[in-house]
C-alpha cells in the first residue's frame, strides 16, 4: 500500500514540475515579447509617442513652401543624467514655418570609462510636436562614446506651415542620458 502511495504522489509530483516548467516558459516568452507588443499597441494608439516617425520627411519638405510672413521662435534645452556635459550649440533661434533648418548639440563624456548615451525628446506645447518634422536627429539611438569623447549631433528639421496660429514659440527639450549596461557593447 505504501508503495502504491508512492507512485502516485510521485506521479504527482512530475505532473506539478511540468505545470510549473510550462509556466515558466510561458512567463519568459511573455516577457520576451513584451517590448514589442508596447511598441505596437502604442504605434496604434498613439500613447506616448514622444516624437512622431516620418517616413516621407525629404517629401514633406520638398512640397513645403516656406511662410515668410509668420516666425517662430524655436528655444533648445538639453538636460543630462550622469557624467555627460549636453548642451545646444545655440539656445534659441527664429525660423519661419516651411525653412529647413540645423543644429547642432555638443556632448562630452566626462567618465573615465567607454560608455554608451541615449537622448530622449520633448516639445512644448505637446501639439507642436506633431508639426515638428526632423529630418535627421541622434535621439532614440545608443551613441557610443569613449572616455573623454566630444560628439556634436545635427537635429534637422523643419516646421510644417501647419502649425496652429496661435503657437509662436516651440521648446525642444533633450534629455541625455547613460545607457546602463552599454559599456560591453562599446568596448568591441
Amino acid at each position: 500500500m505504501a508503495q502504491e502511495h508512492n507512485q502516485k504522489t510521485g506521479g504527482l509530483h512530475k505532473q506539478m514540475l511540468l505545470r510549473l516548467l510550462v509556466i515558466v516558459v510561458a512567463m519568459f516568452a511573455f516577457g520576451y515579447a513584451l517590448v514589442p507588443i508596447y511598441k505596437a499597441i502604442c504605434e496604434i494608439t498613439g500613447i506616448n509617442v514622444l516624437t512622431p516617425q516620418t517616413k516621407n520627411a525629404a517629401d514633406i519638405v520638398k512640397n513645403t513652401q516656406v511662410d515668410k510672413s509668420r516666425s517662430i521662435e524655436v528655444i533648445f534645452d538639453a538636460n543630462e543624467r550622469g557624467s555627460f556635459q549636453f548642451k545646444p550649440e545655440t539656445n534659441r533661434m527664429t525660423v519661419h514655418p516651411g525653412e529647413l533648418v540645423t543644429v547642432n548639440y555638443v556632448v562630452h563624456n566626462n567618465l573615465p570609462k567607454d560608455t554608451a548615451g541615449q537622448a530622449i525628446p520633448s516639445y512644448l506645447p505637446t501639439k507642436a510636436a506633431e508639426h515638428f518634422t526632423k529630418l535627421e536627429c541622434f535621439c532614440f539611438k545608443q551613441q557610443p562614446f569613449k572616455s573623454g569623447e566630444k560628439k556634436e549631433f545635427p537635429v534637422v528639421f523643419v516646421i510644417n506651415p501647419k502649425l496652429p496660429q496661435d503657437v509662436h514659440t516651440i521648446t525642444l527639450s533633450y534629455t541625455f542620458f547613460e545607457v546602463a549596461g552599454a559599456t560591453a557593447m562599446v568596448a568591441q
